[in-house]
């Protein structure tokens, strides 16, 4: 197999020895250089930027001929096998495509109920419903790795993919679990959307490809199952007015005799949770007693039952998710249950990561315990970059409620809203660039800091909580089309540019612009029957929802594909420092230098929020002398002084910098 089929890279269209110059060294011969050349014309870029990271690590001196010829020895039995290259990569190397398999592509048809007989109600599918199925699969996913290798995505975060409740909801307000939050079965892969057999072929389709699989897990909750014999949509009732040790308040019998509260997190404790009545009595209707898998997930005392959380105080960790049954995370069955699933397909599939759902509703020992030992599981099948991410929900600039689940519950990385309320803010907003200021400067507040901030998923849109560019026409409801699309344009540029780990949702590369958050932007990639969806006006096309698209000319796309090459191109970009140049309380002026701390290597990044052109000079480091413009346009060719760089940016404009330290 060719070089080009194993690491498909745009760079590789090109002559390896024209476009990998070797790395910059004076005292490198005419034998260093012949040898590199050489090597350049049998393996490609792809080694060579491995030669080329280490090269940046040695001084000039110390990069001999021998070094030479001993990294490329270690470089070509990792580049004869995808998996090793893979693996070896850290977090912050990738460029995460998220995508809902229900709603991307639909290879096989004869899934699209799950094996189900009856209306919509039993099956769940209904192509024509925002709510419900429509039919998408894992066999679609892994027909399009090429299009998601031709974005510049590097991972697949794949929504959830296990057995859910079909149908959930009262009478009149149903819905269908299409998106993969109310599960049944842990275990398995649910068949609206394949087989186990299809999720492993996708994920050795994506890795023959170089990109990772993340998995979308569920720790906090199951489908709802579980009724109380009192009421129906039951209000949250706490500790304090309904202890474990009476039934129905504290007026109530005794029951429960020696347990001593969930603080006390031992099994010889909770083996004295026998009775779940403290505050509803729990029940499993008739004919639904072994509807979970694994078995112990049917017993009721493994859950808080204390009714709906109102996403405050102690209900935010032991309430029901708006009716889904919310399980003990603090007994240590359900602690080690959950790590012998979510292990399970670690060993079964090999993924490389987890995004986990609704971490913030999760208590902090529960963590504590899971994490390490899916690390410690990950490590032991050969992956030792797992990417652990949380989803803890918190739309506002401070970085703090992120930064203590880091901290505290010891989650490795999460989600980082924190990022998208700045874009949201400043590009799709009127507030100053200073809310860069914010974000940057909270870096510290993590668990290990910037190191650990640059490994933080960043994203502008989602499917909870909807796409940039609906945001942008709300915000500026006056604004043409041409305005939201350069808007959202730089958006892209900062996502992909800045630190952290840039996560793109499916659909935004097409210029989907959605309704709002939740369902209202989650359109099909494939043509749609949804009439919601078909009447949205896309940005960078004259097609709407009711087409297919996989097309790769929207500009959208275009302009993703080419700033992931060159984020790929750059270890500035992916484990580079950053560093605050310009901002302001108004709009205007952005600048930031992500610095790589081995070659020392500076890239400027410059964006311009306001709707006006601006030319400014801009701090660089001194040794800068000159600019090469590696996206946008905007660097001026040489430093106007030692420490200076003009940039001359267009209304909404962009310019990624390269500085050189040598004419």
């Amino acid at each position: 197999m060719s070089a080009a089929a194993i690491y498909p890279v745009p760079a590789l269209q090109k002559s390896a020895a024209a476009s990998s110059p070797p790395p910059s060294s004076r005292t490198w011969s005419g034998t260093h250089r012949a040898a590199y050349s050489a090597v350049a014309a049998l393996a490609g870029p792809w080694i060579l930027r491995r030669v080329q990271d280490d090269a940046r690590r040695r001084s000039a001196c110390a990069f001999t001929l021998a070094s030479l010829v001993a990294l490329l020895a270690t470089a070509v039995p990792a580049f004869a096998d995808p998996l090793a290259e893979l693996r070896a990569r850290p977090p912050q190397d990738e460029v995460i495509y998220f995508a809902l398999p229900d709603r991307f592509d639909n290879a096989d048809p004869s899934n699209d109920r799950g094996g189900l007989t009856g209306d919509r109600l039993a099956t769940g599918y209904d192509p024509t419903a925002k709510g419900f199925y429509h039919g998408g699969d894992l066999k679609g996913l892994t027909r399009r790795l090429d299009y998601v290798e031709a974005l510049g995505a590097t991972a697949i975060w794949v929504g959830p993919i296990f057995r859910n409740k079909p149908v959930q909801g009262p009478r009149g307000q149903e819905s269908a679990g299409y998106h993969g939050y109310w599960i049944t079965d842990f275990e398995h892969v649910d068949p609206h959307l394949g087989t186990d057999a299809e999720f492993k072929a996708l994920v050795d389709a994506a890795h023959a490809r170089g990109i990772k699989v993340y998995m979308d897990i569920i720790v906090n909750h199951t489908a709802d199952v579980i009724r109380y014999r009192e009421c129906g949509d039951c209000a949250y009732r706490s500790r304090a007015d309904y202890p474990y040790q009476r039934r129905g308040g504290v007026d109530g019998a005794a029951i429960n005799p020696g347990f001593a509260g969930d603080q006390d997190q031992s099994a010889a404790n909770f083996a004295r949770l026998t009775d779940p009545s403290y505050a509803y009595t729990p029940f499993i209707p008739r004919g639904e007693e072994k509807a979970k898998s694994p078995a112990w997930l049917n017993d009721v005392t493994l859950y808080h039952n204390r009714g709906n959380s109102t996403f405050s105080n102690e209900s935010s960790t032991m309430g029901d998710f708006v009716g889904l049954d919310d399980l003990m995370t603090e007994n240590p069955r359900v602690v080690g249950g959950m790590i012998e699933i979510f292990g399970g397909w670690i060993d079964r599939f090999g993924v490389d990561g987890f995004r986990i759902d609704t971490a913030r509703h999760v208590n902090p020992e529960f963590w504590q315990r899971f994490v390490p030992a899916i690390l410690a599981r990950a490590k032991a099948r050969g992956i030792p970059n797992f990417h652990v991410f949380g989803e803890v929900a918190a739309d506002q600039l401070d970085p703090g409620p992120l930064a203590v689940h880091t901290r505290v519950d010891e989650l490795p990385a999460v989600l980082d809203f924190a990022f998208r309320r700045a874009v949201l803010d400043t590009v799709a907003g009127t507030r100053g660039t200073d809310a860069f200021e914010t974000l940057i400067r909270g870096d510290a507040l993590y668990e290990g800091g910037e190191a650990v901030a640059r490994t933080l998923p960043t994203f502008v849109s989602n499917h909870d909580n909807g796409r940039f560019a609906f945001y942008v026409r709300q915000a500026l409801p006056r604004a043409s089309d041409d305005e939201v699309l350069r808007r959202v344009e730089l958006a892209n540029a900062m996502l992909l540019t800045l630190r952290g780990v840039p996560t793109i949702y499916s659909g935004d590369e097409q210029g989907f612009t959605g309704d709002g958050n939740d369902q209202d932007a989650r359109e099909d990639m494939f043509a749609s029957r949804v009439a919601s969806y078909n009447d949205n006006r896309l940005l960078g096309t004259t097609t709407t929802t009711a087409t297919a698209h996989f097309g790769r000319d929207n500009p959208l796309f275009r302009q993703i594909a080419a700033l992931a090459r060159v984020r790929r191109a750059e270890p500035a970009l992916r484990a580079g420092r950053t560093l605050l140049r310009a901002r302001g309380d108004t709009p205007g002026l952005l600048a930031v230098s992500r610095v790589d701390p081995v070659s020392g290597r500076e890239i400027l990044l410059a964006f311009n929020t306001s709707t006006r052109p601006l030319e400014r000079l801009v701090e660089i480091g001194v040794r800068g002398a000159t600019a090469a413009t590696l996206a946008g346009e905007g660097c001026a060719a040489r430093a106007a002084a030692p420490g200076s760089l003009r940039v001359t940016l267009p209304p909404l404009g962009y310019a990624v910098c390269a500085i050189g330290e040598t004419e």
